[in-house]
């Protein structure tokens, strides 16, 4: 029987360079888990790829998953496994439900009750299922993830304080800016993050912002929501200098921002500085940027010290939202008892269909041959119950052999 297994690669023990490096790219998702899916031993996966994490998610009849994940981790991305194998988290089996149902509700998130990654979430989950990847048993465990994340937002006020990464790196510009109002900013990329920005930017008052985006039309659809401009990425090199602020959440695979770009754009605004915030996985702005002077560079790993002042209030409700993750996993651990059952009514069902069509098959050449009508029913009767009880009635003496095998000695000899 299938049993699930999970590795991970997230921000509570690889740091950014890490997790850049394990990443999966948007476009390559599908690919990556069909080759996943034909390794033997995988009977169903699912992956996520986030700005905090890269899980698999598999069902798997293979002895030791751990190392086949692992090995098809580093294969994929071609990392050394020595360098890789300390930041990687494994689960399995109940730990592993667990895990999930955390991930799930935001309680495993940078940003404590986040509601951002049950929607990443039910993207790799859609993928996964568009790839024709999933099983019965991975396809039941994702429902169970979803509804109990919809329990725990129900029934808690885990979800109540904004503190999302969007709403973070608001904050931490707030910090840097006392009149975060008067400041330009430019925002890149066009995903949730991103519009989650502008959303918080617009609320702090500031009028002047700018979207970038390869696709010009998912920037202004942002830019007119808030009244503001947008720009193509092969266009956003000439107004860098306008910013003061830089938001960058794109899917590049390479960073889209170098040293060179900043060091002209801080010629043109005569030094004044500039803090950027780098919330991509792969990141978008290349870490030698941080040298120069006049510079301020943050990545998502930089925002924990935003996060942990913020989460005071969500702390209250983590202890009520794992109970109802314990709960809520009983439920699923007795259905996952009753799928050997199952399995195993499936299979004498198939067996049964296929012992009926051969004997049919027989039965019917024999009448179109000129056989005895009642007398091939009578015959394809007796052997359709022949053939169906062997199977239950070899399982009831080997049950009754065991049995006595076990009482042996225990049942005292009869007097004569």
């Amino acid at each position: 029987m299938s049993r699930i297994a999970i590795l991970s690669v997230n921000h509570q023990l690889a740091p950014v360079e890490v997790r850049e490096k394990a990443a999966f790219a948007p476009d390559k998702l599908t690919q990556a888990l069909n080759n996943l899916h034909h390794i033997d031993g995988i009977d169903a996966c699912i992956i996520l790829s986030t700005c905090n994490r890269v899980e698999i998610y598999i069902a798997s009849n293979h002895k030791n998953p751990k190392e086949l994940l692992s090995d098809y981790l580093a294969k994929t991305h071609n990392i050394k496994r020595g360098t890789i194998d300390a930041y990687l988290n494994y689960f399995e089996d109940n730990e592993a439900l667990t895990h999930l149902c955390n991930v799930a509700t935001g309680l495993d998130s940078l940003v404590l009750g986040e509601p951002q990654i049950l929607g990443q979430l039910k993207d790799a989950y859609h993928i996964a299922k568009e790839a024709k990847t999933l099983n019965k048993l991975l396809e039941k465990l994702f429902q169970h993830a979803f509804s109990t994340a919809k329990k725990v937002r129900t029934d808690t006020q885990i979800g109540a304080s904004p503190v999302s990464i969007a709403y973070c790196a608001v904050k931490l510009s707030e910090k840097i800016f006392e009149q975060l109002s008067e400041q330009t900013v430019l925002l890149i990329g066009a995903g949730e993050m991103i519009e989650l920005c502008a959303q918080y930017l617009n609320q702090k008052g500031v009028k002047k912002m700018i979207v970038a985006n390869r696709t010009i039309e998912n920037a202004q659809k942002i830019a007119h929501l808030y009244q503001a401009q947008s720009v193509s990425l092969k266009q956003f090199s000439s107004i860098v200098y306008k910013a003061d602020i830089i938001i960058s959440s794109t899917a590049a695979s390479v960073p889209i921002i170098g040293k060179g770009l900043i060091e002209s754009a801080l010629k043109k605004r005569k030094h004044k500085p500039i803090f950027m915030l780098d919330i991509a996985i792969p990141r978008d702005i290349e870490p030698e940027v941080s040298q120069l002077d006049d510079v301020y560079l943050y990545t998502i790993d930089d925002l924990e010290q935003v996060v942990n002042d913020n989460i005071g209030n969500r702390e209250k409700e983590k202890g009520l939202a794992q109970e109802i993750i314990i709960k809520q996993n009983q439920v699923f651990n007795q259905w996952l008892n009753t799928m050997p059952n199952e399995q195993m009514v499936q299979s004498y069902q198939f067996g049964a269909n296929s012992i009926k069509d051969e004997l049919l098959e027989k039965a019917i050449e024999q009448l179109k041959n000129g056989a005895d009508s009642e007398d091939i029913i009578r015959k394809l009767a007796d052997q359709l119950v022949n053939k169906l009880l062997h199977l239950p009635f070899k399982n009831i003496k080997q049950t009754s052999i065991e049995n006595l095998s076990q009482c042996e000695g225990c049942i005292p000899p009869i007097k004569k």
